[in-house]
């Protein structure tokens, strides 16, 4: 008889308060976008507050990653929590009073001019909860192996990405869409009350989770402790590619989704609840993925899996440059969802694994500022080829070119990638443990 895995009760209190923040965030993935929509039809404009909601890991990562070893992480995570729940209200109350002035949730083609006041309270709001995101999310990462026995990080993991995927994906998407026909506002509350009960029980969970530190080193100047985290990573010649690469799929994966409200919209013919549907394609990929990820690492080998990820951007890409089918668009998220949870399981777990925990915040925080940072730049690339493809072809045809240009960096990103992140270079990492980098790079 196979034996029960046991991951521990502050294990499951992080899992249910992932799995209810992500319902809200899923409730937000179809808010968000679909306001933003009805406040302007301008490429360049919604581009932007794609890009302000990941800005913050481009400026925010490193002193979040120095944040995070100096804190309780838990303590932080609450706070986190707490201040997104604030915003999404203060979201939810602009939205209530200018609900008189905003088109019905499917007359969006009514929408001629910009409306400054909401778009600026939407812009700014989505930079503030971008920041509580990236400190939020790196605790969350550095606090789980003081939770889980190492041994056991992948299957916890995949099973965190699992469920968050399906609440991120399919429940928060498909109930924020059936919310958004009654009210705007809806969601957002919604929303709000999440990151509320999220607070609550991450507050429930035992301990104290600091990163350890002897009782005779003084603590140093931020500056000087960020840098120990940036050569920690600079040195490690697996770890180092493997930040660079994510950061261009992460780019990549921004510039196609920076319009994809528009592009669902005009091209796809999707209504809200259609447009959530889509994402439910991304969950079940999402859901398999995470759950094979060791298995199929285990099969094929680490190297050959991160190299899937590659594989299936250009095949979903390439599918929604040539079609104007939303079942099409629902298989292409499925296959790319899929295996883009097998790498964010890999690696971190792997991350995770052999980091040093004294160091783990700061060196998690360089590696996502890399892997992150790079997705507001994506955003801006994406509304900028859109709004400058329609001054000089059709409309249908500049929404599709992000897409093309996602298959040609992906492929450049897997010629690049199957040379260094092998199996063999995986397996030595994991097996060196949690070793630390010579300081001379």
């Amino acid at each position: 008889m196979r034996e029960r895995i046991r991951f521990g009760a502050n294990y499951w209190k992080l899992f249910t308060a992932s799995l209810i923040s992500n319902t809200g965030d899923g409730m937000g993935l179809i808010a968000y976008p679909w306001l933003a929509s009805a406040v302007t039809r301008n490429p360049l404009l919604i581009g932007l507050v794609s890009l302000a909601n990941r800005l913050p890991w481009l400026v925010f990562s490193l002193p979040a990653g120095v944040i995070t070893d100096r804190v309780d992480r838990r303590v932080t995570m609450v706070v986190c929590d707490t201040l997104r729940a604030g915003l999404t209200v203060v979201v939810a109350l602009v939205v209530l009073a200018a609900r008189g002035s905003l088109p019905g949730v499917d007359q969006l083609d009514s929408v001629h001019t910009t409306r400054p006041a909401i778009y600026a309270v939407l812009l700014i709001a989505t930079l503030l909860l971008g920041m509580a995101e990236v400190l939020r999310d790196n605790c969350g990462q550095t606090i789980m192996p003081s939770l889980v026995d190492t041994s056991l990080l992948e299957r916890a993991n995949g099973r965190m990405w699992s469920a968050e995927l399906v609440a991120n994906t399919f429940v928060g998407p498909v109930v924020g869409s059936f919310l958004l026909s009654i009210t705007f506002a809806l969601p957002f509350l919604f929303d709000a009350g999440s990151f509320a009960v999220a607070a609550g029980l991450v507050f429930l969970i035992a301990g104290q989770f600091r990163a350890p530190r002897a009782e005779s080193e003084q603590r140093q100047p931020w500056q000087r402790e960020l840098k120990e985290g940036v050569r920690w990573l600079r040195g490690h010649s697996l770890l180092w590619p493997m930040a660079i690469i994510l950061g261009f799929l992460n780019a990549i994966g921004m510039m196609t989704a920076a319009t994809f409200v528009l592009f669902g919209q005009e091209v796809l013919g999707t209504s809200a609840r259609t447009f959530a549907f889509l994402t439910t394609g991304g969950a079940i990929g999402g859901i398999v993925g995470s759950l094979a990820a060791p298995r199929v690492s285990q099969a094929i080998g680490a190297g050959p899996s991160l190299a899937l990820t590659m594989v299936g951007g250009a095949v979903g890409a390439a599918a929604l440059a040539l079609t104007s089918s939303w079942p099409v668009a629902w298989l292409a998220f499925g296959i790319e969802a899929g295996l883009g949870s097998m790498w964010n399981v890999i690696t971190v777990s792997l991350r995770q694994a052999i980091i040093p925990d004294h160091l783990l915040g700061r060196v998690n925080s360089v590696y996502r500022f890399l892997a992150w940072g790079m997705m507001p730049i994506g955003s801006l690339v994406g509304g900028l080829v859109v709004a400058t493809a329609d001054t000089f072809t059709s409309r249908e045809m500049a929404l599709r070119l992000p897409y093309v240009l996602a298959v040609v960096g992906n492929l450049i990103l897997l010629a690049f990638g199957t040379r260094r992140l092998t199996t063999a270079r995986i397996d030595a990492a994991r097996a060196a443990g949690k070793v630390e980098v010579p300081a001379a790079v």
